[in-house]
Order: structure tokens, then C-alpha cells, then sequence
């Protein structure tokens, strides 16, 4: 009968979804996903009333289907016997970049290039903040101080804070386009930090007719000039570049290529650079900034409106990436960033709409996932309340938030507000604007009122009728079955009522790190505990340790997540990292294996945090209880691998 089920269920997937339109098929720990060439043709509602079916999303090219723990690898076998092209996850991948093409690849590049620095940017931006308030003659006229009293030596020790980021972004962007293109990244630092060589004449300084300093003429007409500020300069260089290694790598004598390859890189493309592309790309650069800034200033704020309402069709479409490389550029060339203020609305109009959501609707689903989305939105996570509400419905919630962001950004516009970083929405972005206070008031009012306004249209004009109905399971519909038949999406409330609140000593901290509640995990489907309860630790230390004494029940060669059934029966699932199964195995390294007895605080993967950190990925840890248990911590904050939880099950 078992068989059955997932048979069935693999059955009604492929039904649903279409064999024919299903071009490849694998899975991680929790899902399904599937590369199909039609995702319109999909049945949704025959998708989700599969019992087994926990919900559905689309990103990164893949269709994903949310099975669960143990569930997804017995109907992905299934699949595998009805003659499905079923691929690893890594071969999956590179069909999804290979079917990008044009514009939406070059985005991804882009994507990949500035995620990795994108931290060092945003903290440079806060520093500059603080240094702002601290440096600031009228914050220190409160306490009847002056800038004056600043000793020497801390100027300059704030400005190395403050300056070394934006100094040395070439290098900082040469080095991970390096890694993007399939180079060797210390030679795209190195080729960077030669494109702002202080023996090159500054590009700024020369840029200031009285600076003084002037360009050095090659050939008597090739102006010669460091590429301080230059984005699309490093870009380049590192393309040339690790093009080049890549060539030479093929040819080069094994005895030579450890030497003579990176000398022949580092010449070439530095001469390429600096003798071709560097001149011509700063102008490319300076006017594109240009152009920018009076689309942001045109008047009665119609600029800023255009940007606001149509940023969140670029992330939906996966082409906002291309502000990234303006806003470097506006930063690096001004100091200011008026572009983020304008796309930072959207993000507030977002709560706006899950608020709305949430108070509006009857289903307990929607109120659900509202909540989530809402949460990770505060932290600049769009994702959820895109797909899970604004595409979901009708439209309309998409129409009033663009309207909203939009009137937002035209305020802002009209105000003369800008950040002085990027890389920080919601919550977080009201740190942009601490160096001057009418710059911070400004921001703070517009977006309160960017999620009332939100909040109120999406009320009265864009709930739609469905969710205004009850979920069909209260009104008494057949609820999901797991494994042994009992209901896996039971109600706190009813769960309370079932059982006793039981000690539960033995579990320990997989990780050191901070424990954080799992409604505070960046990713919907944990954060809105679609396959069990549980916590997370945003993990500081590489060695994942086993919680709990019991037996491994899932060991996923890519080493990003561990399933563990202790002897009461509860089934544990540790899984590290968000959607780090795309690495597909690369910075892992799996120490146990299916089958295998464990007690708690025996190794169970190790981590390269710096390479996974590196290609982009939340490495939050999840410790999920997917056979079906309420888990409450005590107290959350500081944590040690191997640390006792007071930890309370219900179940």
C-alpha cells in the first residue's frame, strides 16, 4: 500500500504537470524540481490536491514541488520507473544557465558577480553613516562639542573605514568576475589592484581640473589613467582575463603553466586594459551615471515614479541586477545612491499587501503565508510576497503596489532623497540615511506611509473572493496524510490539545552560532513551517554536529542536509544552508552515510563557509521535527555546537 501511495502520487504529479512538458526532473531534501517548458500549462489545483502535496512555487528556472523529507526521494524514484530524464542536481543547474540567454544571462552574471560584495559595500555605507552622526557639527553642538576636538589619528583611522572599500572596488569586482568566468580569482585581485595602482594618475584627481594632475599620454594620444570607481572597466578586465587563462591553461606546458600562465594573463590583459578598454568605458561609465541622475531629478518627480513602479517587474523578471552595477557606479563616482531610495518602496508597499492579506482573509493558508512573506520581506526578501501573493491573485495586489512604490519613489525623488549605501531594504535600510537627520525623517515618514496607503487600497480593491472563504480542512476536507496516515498539517491549537508539553534534554545545538525562531529563516516553505516545526542557528563555525542519539535516514551525497530517526520515532531533518543543494556537493563534505548510528555531537558535515558564502548562499541551518511535532526553545541567542537547548516538544 505504501508503494502505492508514492506510485500514485508520482502519477498524479506527471498528470498534472504533463510528461511532455517536463524536460528534466530531480530533487533536493524537501522538494521536487522540475525543468519544464511550459509552466502555464501546469494544473495547479490538481498539483495541490494531491495529498502528498505540501505547495508549489517557481524560481531559478526550476518548478519546485514541496514533498518533504523522505517523501520526495521515494516519488522521485517513482518518477525515475516512468521513463522521466531524471538528472542530477548539478547537471540541472547548468540546464537552466544554458537555457538563459541574452539579457537574463547576462543579469545572472551580474547577479553573481556583485552578490559576494555586496556585504562589503553595505558596511562601508554604515560606516559612512556612523561617521556621518559622529563627525557631524550639529549632533556634537548638542553635547557642546565641535569636530574640531577630533583627534588627528582618528580621522584617519575613520577614513580607512570609510575609503578602502570604494579605493580598491576594481579589484574587489576583478576578483569575483574572475571566479564567475571560470578564472583563478587571486589573479583577478591582482589585476585589480593594478587597474588603482597609485603610480597610475588618479582617475579623480584627474577628472578635477584643479587637482593639478593630469593624464600620462601613451603614443602621444592614448591618455593613461588609474580605474578608480570604473564597474564596467573591471568587469571587462576580468573577462579578457580569464578568457585568456582558460586558453592558455589548454596549451601551456605543465612544467610553465604554474608560472608563465599568470605572468601572460596579468601582462596581457593589463595592457589591454589600460592601453583599450580602460579610457573608453570610463566615458561609457561617467555618461551612463549621468543619465541616471537626470532621470531621477527630472521635475514634479516622474522619474522617481518610473523607478519605483517598475523595479519589482525587474526582480520578478530577474533583470534588477543591472542597478546593482549603476548604483556601484553612482557610489563610486558621488558618494550617493539616489537609485536604491527610489526601489527601496516596493519592499515597504510589499508589507503593505501582506498586512492587508493577512487581516482580510478567512483561510488560515493565506493568513499563513502572508505572515511569512511579510517577515521575510521586513528583511528584504521580495521573493515570497511576489510569487506567493502579488502573481497569485488576480493581479490586482501586484497593480497597487506598483502604484504605491511608485508614488513612494516620486516623493522621495522630488525630496532629494538618497542613501549613501545599497544592499539593505526595510528594516535594515533606514541605516542608509543616519548621516544627516532630514535625510532619515524623510525616508522613515514616506515609507510608513508607503505601507499604509498599500495596506488600505489593497483592502478595499485588491482581496479577491477566494480567500475570503474558510480553508476547505476547517469546514471538515480531507487533511494531508504523512507516512503513517495521521494529518502532518494539524493546527497548533489541535496539536496542544492532543498532547502533553514533554522535557526534551536530550537535543543539542548542531552548530555554534545564534539560535534564531524558524519564522525568521529566509526561505517560505521553513519559515512557514510547511514541513514541521522546528528552530534554526545562523551558524559562525563550519562543523555541523548531530542534535539527537538515533539513526541516519536520509544522507544526501550533496552533503546539505541529514535526516535522523531517533528511537521514540521522531524524524529529524538538519538542513544546512538555503537552496544549497544548487552547489551540488561542492563545499561539503559528508561524514556519515545512510544507516549509520549516531550520538549526539558526532560529526555529521563538514562546511567551506567561505565558498559557500562566496557563491551567494544563506547558510542558516534548519533542525526541522517532520514527523509532525510543535518544538518551542526556551530562550534563543548565543549557541555552542553540542550545547544543551531547553527545548519543548509537542507531539
Amino acid at each position: 500500500m505504501e508503494g502505492n501511495q508514492y506510485r500514485q502520487a508520482a502519477g498524479a504529479i506527471v498528470n498534472a504537470v504533463g510528461k511532455d512538458n517536463i524536460i528534466s526532473a530531480t530533487h533536493c531534501a524537501t522538494r521536487l524540481r522540475l525543468i519544464v517548458k511550459d509552466k502555464d500549462g501546469i494544473d495547479e489545483k490538481a498539483l495541490l490536491a494531491i495529498g502528498l502535496v505540501k505547495g508549489t512555487f517557481f524560481n531559478a528556472g526550476q518548478y519546485q514541488i514541496i514533498l518533504g523529507t523522505g517523501i520526495v526521494n521515494k516519488v522521485y524514484g517513482e518518477m525515475q520507473d516512468m521513463g522521466l530524464n531524471v538528472l542530477s542536481k548539478q547537471e540541472q543547474d547548468e540546464i537552466v544557465k544554458s537555457q538563459q540567454k541574452g539579457v537574463k544571462r547576462m543579469m545572472r552574471m551580474l547577479g553573481d558577480i556583485f552578490i559576494p560584495i555586496i556585504p562589503v559595500i553595505a558596511a562601508t555605507g554604515l560606516f559612512l553613516g556612523l561617521k556621518g552622526c559622529v563627525f557631524n557639527d550639529n549632533v556634537l553642538g548638542l553635547f557642546g562639542l565641535s569636530s574640531s576636538i577630533i583627534p588627528d589619528y582618528v580621522v584617519i583611522l575613520v577614513n580607512v573605514l570609510t575609503e578602502t572599500a570604494f579605493a580598491f572596488l576594481p579589484a574587489l569586482i576583478c576578483w569575483s568576475a574572475f571566479k564567475v568566468f571560470g578564472g583563478m580569482p587571486v589573479i583577478g585581485l591582482v589585476i585589480g589592484l593594478m587597474l588603482v595602482s597609485p603610480s597610475l594618475p588618479n582617475a579623480y584627481a584627474v577628472a578635477d581640473p584643479g587637482s593639478g594632475v593630469s593624464a600620462v599620454m601613451a603614443f602621444s594620444r592614448i591618455p593613461i589613467v588609474g580605474c578608480q570607481g570604473s564597474v564596467l572597466t573591471a568587469i571587462l578586465a576580468a573577462f579578457v582575463g580569464a578568457s585568456m587563462e582558460k586558453k592558455l591553461r589548454k596549451i601551456m606546458p605543465n612544467a610553465l603553466d604554474l608560472i608563465m600562465t599568470p605572468f601572460l594573463v596579468m601582462l596581457g590583459t593589463f595592457l589591454v586594459v589600460m592601453l583599450g578598454i580602460g579610457p573608453v568605458m570610463h566615458v561609457v561609465e561617467l555618461n551612463l551615471v549621468t543619465v541616471v541622475e537626470h532621470l531621477v531629478h527630472l521635475p514634479f518627480g516622474i522619474g522617481g515614479f518610473l523607478i519605483g513602479a517598475t523595479y519589482p517587474l525587474l526582480v520578478i523578471t530577474g533583470l534588477h541586477h543591472t542597478y546593482t552595477m549603476i548604483e556601484t557606479s553612482l557610489l563610486a563616482n558621488t558618494g550617493f545612491n539616489p537609485v536604491i531610495t527610489l526601489c527601496a518602496m516596493y519592499g515597504f508597499a510589499n508589507v503593505g499587501t501582506c498586512l492587508a492579506f493577512f487581516v482580510k482573509s478567512k483561510k488560515q493558508s493565506v493568513r499563513s503565508t502572508s505572515i511569512g512573506a511579510m517577515l521575510s520581506q521586513l528583511f528584504g526578501i521580495s521573493e515570497p510576497v511576489l510569487f506567493g501573493i502579488q502573481l497569485r491573485y488576480n493581479l490586482r495586489p501586484l497593480l497597487i503596489m506598483l502604484f504605491t512604490s511608485g508614488m513612494g519613489a516620486a516623493l522621495l525623488s522630488v525630496l532629494g532623497i538618497q542613501s549613501n549605501s545599497y544592499g539593505l531594504a526595510v528594516l535594515p535600510s533606514y541605516l542608509m540615511y543616519i548621516y544627516k537627520g532630514s535625510q532619515l525623517l524623510w525616508y522613515f515618514i514616506i515609507s510608513v506611509c508607503s505601507v499604509a496607503c498599500c495596506f488600505v487600497l489593497t483592502c478595499l480593491f485588491g482581496i479577491p473572493k477566494e480567500v475570503l472563504q474558510e480553508d476547505e480542512d476547517v469546514k471538515g476536507g480531507i487533511p494531508v496524510e504523512s507516512d503513517s496516515g495521521k494529518p502532518v498539517q494539524e493546527t497548533m491549537q489541535e496539536t496542544m490539545q492532543k498532547s502533553m508539553q514533554r522535557e526534551m534534554p536530550e537535543i543539542t545545538s548542531p552548530a555554534t552560532g545564534t539560535l534564531v525562531p524558524l519564522n525568521e529563516v529566509r526561505d517560505e516553505v521553513f519559515a512557514n513551517k510547511i514541513l514541521g516545526d522546528g528552530f534554526a542557528v545562523d551558524i559562525t563555525d563550519g562543523r555541523i554536529l548531530a542534535p539527537v542519539d538515533g539513526t541516519v535516514a536520509a544522507a544526501f551525497d550533496t552533503g546539505h542536509a541529514v535526516g535522523i530517526r531517533t528511537e521514540e520515532g521522531q524524524e529529524i531533518l538538519v538542513h544546512i544552508g538555503i537552496d544549497t543543494v544548487e552547489l551540488g556537493g561542492q563545499g561539503f563534505r559528508l561524514c556519515v552515510g545512510q544507516g549509520q548510528i549516531v550520538k549526539r555531537g558526532d560529526l555529521m558535515v563538514e562546511v567551506d563557509m567561505d565558498y559557500v558564502k562566496g557563491k551567494g548562499k544563506d547558510l542558516t541551518t534548519i533542525v526541522l521535527f517532520t514527523s509532525g511535532e510543535a518544538v518551542a526553545l526556551r530562550e534563543y541567542g548565543k549557541v555552542t555546537a553540542g550545547e544543551r537547548l531547553d527545548c519543548l516538544v509537542n507531539g
